[in-house]
């Protein structure tokens, strides 16, 4: 009889058992699909992260005081830089990449303290080089301290994985309820009935799509959610075609356009602590992915993508672009499609990458209305946090300790979204982290996994304490 094909399994506080695979039996995450599907479910990624990359940029730049053109040229090296450093994530390179369905982009941590660069240069010339700096070495220190940063590792049972992801989940919720209101809190129509229309409108097809139809149209739910959305927003006038006929055809992102990077120990500091704070997030990010992908993210797994995140920072700014992280939104897309191959994402990354050289390509997926997007968000991200509650329930939460450790650090990582005013009198440089509710959250979860399932116990008392074991060997050289 021929071998069942299952993923190894990890049972809560115990060593993986191993199951037999057969020879020739790929697991999900290293398949290659057929070349319209990979490009389809590809370009669904891009859509579901686009609106997050291109906005630190945009902010940036509007505080610089920057062009049109400038400004245009940024967000394009910001896509550009995106898609290597998705490449870098996704494909690996020796010891550098998870070699799972990342997308990689540029991380919002860091706009506060680079917007707080550009308020203390005075010469607003200068801004960007000072932070192409500041990133650089925040990258390679990243990159050094990488191996030694996924050593938390064996500190995220299922106890902490779970709270984190459910809490990545319910966090990335209100930028969702943002999007379906409009793009412009300020405009007469932000939170108006037609831009909740169009939203609630592009939910329901979405899950009506997900509900009655079947295969390869189920899969890509989400994409024909915002092609029709955005078909349908046309008559109320909330689709704007202009960026596509205004756009350029050919753009390459000029290394150091805005001038060779300068070195300022401030500037470096604050992007340092943005890095710590990038790191934690993704792994708590790897931590989730490889629950959904049935692929643990063990400690070279983490090391490896951590080190790909870093050296992707480092090298960003070579290109004008910004530091980068793995992002979470699309953590939801391949939870609700069940496609897990990295390959499919790392075609994401090749579409960025076009975008990148093609403004006009880019300015494509900008034409989708924002409450579009909100409506198609509020699928991806319940999706996170509902594998997060996935992950609880083999947390053994019988236990009065555990449910202590997951009601504590919910409502910790939930401050900054219930109270964003809450650390309004902590420097701006601990605001960097306190206002992570991701990052505070997960601290918090191992921090109290640390208190009562560790310290003063036997190894042999820590039954919830075993991390997620180790993927494959044959995954990371």
């Amino acid at each position: 009889m021929k071998p069942t094909s299952e993923p190894t399994c990890h049972p809560p506080g115990g060593a993986a058992v191993s199951v037999t695979h057969p020879l020739d039996e790929t697991h999900p995450v290293d398949e290659k699909l057929p070349a319209l599907k990979m490009a389809t479910t590809g370009l669904q990624h891009v859509a579901a992260m686009y609106a997050g990359v291109v906005a630190p940029p945009l902010i940036v730049g509007a505080a610089i005081g920057l062009s049109a053109t400038d400004l245009t040229f940024l967000t394009g090296a910001c896509l550009f830089t995106a898609g290597l450093a998705t490449f870098l994530q996704t494909l690996g390179i020796w010891k550098i990449g998870a070699r799972l369905p990342f997308v990689n982009g540029v991380t919002f941590a860091g706009v506060a303290p680079m917007t707080a660069v550009v308020a203390s240069t005075k010469d607003k010339s200068d801004a960007l080089p000072v932070i192409f700096g500041a990133v650089i070495v925040a990258g390679l220190l990243g990159f050094i301290a990488a191996p030694f940063f996924s050593k938390a590792v064996r500190f995220f049972p299922p106890v902490v994985t779970g709270s984190v992801i459910t809490l990545i989940g319910v966090s990335l919720l209100p930028v969702a309820f943002g999007w379906a209101q409009g793009p412009d809190p300020t405009a007469h129509d932000y939170g108006s009935a037609t831009n909740l229309g169009l939203a609630a409108a592009t939910l329901v097809l979405v899950l009506l799509l997900r509900r009655f139809t079947r295969g390869f149209v189920k899969q890509i739910a989400v994409l024909l959610g915002l092609v029709v959305g955005t078909l349908a927003a046309i008559p109320f006038g909330a689709t704007d075609f202009s960026p596509v006929a205004d756009a350029a055809v050919i753009g390459f992102p000029t290394p150091f356009h805005f001038g060779a990077p300068q070195f300022q120990l401030a500037a470096i500091l604050s992007l340092c602590v943005v890095m710590v704070v990038s790191m934690t997030e993704s792994t708590a990010d790897m931590l989730a992915l490889g629950e959904i992908v049935e692929r643990p993210a063990d400690e070279r797994t983490i090391a490896a993508g951590l080190r790909a995140d870093t050296l992707g920072s480092a090298l960003s700014p070579l290109f004008n672009g910004f530091m980068c992280s793995a992002f979470a939104q699309n953590i939801g897309l391949v939870a609700m499609t069940r496609i897990r191959s990295r390959y499919v994402v790392a075609t994401g990354g090749g579409f960025l990458v076009l975008m990148g050289l093609c403004p006009m390509a880019a300015s494509l997926i900008a034409v989708v209305p924002r409450p579009v997007l909100g409506g198609a968000g509020v699928v991806l991200f319940g999706s996170v946090a509902a594998s997060g509650i996935q992950t609880l329930v083999k947390a053994g939460l019988d236990k009065d300790d555990n449910v202590l450790i997951v009601a504590v650090s919910l409502a910790v990582g939930l401050i900054p979204i219930a109270a964003p005013d809450f650390y309004h009198a902590f420097p701006q440089t601990a605001r960097i982290v306190l206002d992570s509710g991701i990052s505070t959250g997960c601290v918090a979860a191992v921090v109290l996994n640390l208190v009562f399932h560790h310290l003063g116990r036997s190894r042999d008392a820590q039954d919830v304490t075993h991390p997620m074991e180790a993927v494959p060997a044959h995954s990371i050289p």
